[in-house]
C-alpha cells in the first residue's frame, strides 16, 4: 500500500491521540476516577494504530489488552469518549458503565474482549468465518501479546483459520515481556512469526516502533485476506515503558526493571521517531505538528469533562443487561 501525505498525517494524528488518551487514562486511574484497572500502552502504541488506521469501518478487530485497546480504537475511528467513560463506570460509556475493561463499539467492528489470555483466537476465528460467509470482503484482525503464543487456543485458531482460508490477520504485539516474564525465557526461537510456516501462511517481522512499517505489513496481509488467500501472521517487535499493570511494581521475574533500562528504551519512542521522520521528509512542519498536538490536548480535556459530568448507572441496568424478558 502506497501512502499519500494525508495518510501519513492521519497516522501521526492517531498515534498522538493514542498516546495522549493513554496518558489521560493513567492520570484518571491515579486520581481514583477509574472503576477498573489499567494496562498502559505507553511506548507500544504503534502496532495498534498502524494495524487499524486503514481498515474498513466494517472490518472486525480484537484489540490487545495493552492500553485496553485505546491505540486500536484510535486507529479504527471508534468513540474514545464513550470508551473512556466506560472505564469511569459512567452510563455514557459504550456499555453503560458496567464492564470497565471490556469497552466496545460494534459500529466500528469492536465487539468487546475477553479477560483471559488466549480468548482472542477462537473469537477471531468466529468473526473471520462470519466475514467469509457474508461475502462482503471484510477481514478480522486479531491483536495479541507474545505471552499468548504459548496458549493452545492460538494454535487451534491458526490451524482452523488456515484450513478454512479465513480472512483473518494475526498481529502479535511482541514487547518482549509476558506480564513479568521476558519472552526469551518462555519461547525457544527469536521470532514468534516462525510459527506461521507450520500453518502454511506467511509470517513477517516488522519494527513495531515504526507506525508506517506496521501499517504497510498489516495492510499487505489484509489485502491478501480480502482476496480469499487466507490468514497471515505479522509480528511487531515493540516496547513497553510502563509496568504490566498500573499501580504495581515493574517486575521482571522477582526483580524490578532498572530505571536506566526504561530510559534506554525510550530512545525508541514511536511518537518521537515518527515526528522526526515527518519533519525530515518535509511532510509536516514543527508548527503543524504542534497544532495537531494542541488540538488533541483540547480533545482530551473535553473527554475528561465528558467523563466527569456523566452519571453512574442505576443498579437496575444489570437486570436488563444480563437477562432478556
Amino acid at each position: 500500500m502506497r501512502f499519500k501525505k494525508k495518510d501519513l498525517v492521519r497516522l501521526y494524528r492517531n498515534l498522538v491521540r493514542a498516546r495522549k488518551f493513554d496518558q489521560a487514562a493513567i492520570r484518571l486511574l491515579g486520581e481514583g476516577k477509574f472503576t477498573s484497572f489499567f494496562h498502559a500502552a505507553y511506548g507500544g502504541e504503534a502496532p495498534g494504530v498502524g494495524g487499524t488506521t486503514f481498515l474498513r469501518q466494517d472490518d472486525y478487530i480484537y484489540a490487545h489488552h495493552r492500553g485496553h485497546g485505546i491505540p486500536h480504537a484510535a486507529g479504527k475511528g471508534a468513540d474514545l469518549f464513550s470508551f473512556m467513560a466506560e472505564h469511569c463506570g459512567k452510563i455514557t460509556g459504550s456499555c453503560k458503565g458496567i464492564t470497565g475493561f471490556h469497552a466496545c463499539d460494534p459500529e466500528y467492528g469492536m465487539l468487546g474482549a475477553g479477560g483471559t489470555i488466549g480468548s482472542a483466537f477462537p473469537v477471531s476465528v468466529g468473526w473471520g468465518l462470519a466475514a467469509q460467509k457474508a461475502g462482503k470482503g471484510q477481514v478480522a484482525v486479531c491483536f495479541f501479546g507474545d505471552s499468548s503464543a504459548g496458549r493452545g487456543t492460538m494454535h487451534e485458531g491458526m490451524n482452523m483459520a488456515a484450513n478454512w482460508r479465513l480472512p483473518v490477520v494475526w498481529v502479535c504485539e511482541n514487547n518482549g515481556m509476558g506480564q513479568f516474564v521476558p519472552i526469551k525465557d518462555a519461547y525457544p526461537l527469536e521470532d514468534i512469526a516462525s510459527m506461521a510456516a507450520a500453518y502454511g501462511m506467511p509470517g513477517v517481522v516488522v519494527d513495531g516502533q515504526d507506525v508506517v512499517a506496521v501499517a504497510e505489513a498489516v495492510m499487505a496481509a489484509v489485502e491478501r485476506a480480502r482476496k480469499g488467500k487466507g490468514p497471515s501472521l505479522v509480528e511487531c517487535k515493540c516496547l513497553r515503558f510502563r509496568p504490566h499493570v498500573e499501580g504495581a511494581p515493574d517486575w521482571v521475574h522477582a526483580e524490578v526493571r532498572p530505571a536506566e533500562e526504561i530510559e534506554r528504551l525510550k530512545k525508541r519512542d514511536p511518537v518521537t521517531l515518527y515526528r522526526k521522520k515527518l519533519l525530515k521528509q518535509g511532510i509536516l512542519t514543527e508548527k503543524e505538528l504542534e497544532k495537531i498536538d494542541g488540538e488533541i490536548d483540547a480533545e482530551v480535556q473535553e473527554m475528561e469533562r465528558f467523563c466527569e459530568t456523566g452519571a453512574y448507572p442505576d443498579p437496575s441496568i444489570l437486570q436488563n443487561a444480563l437477562y432478556a424478558d
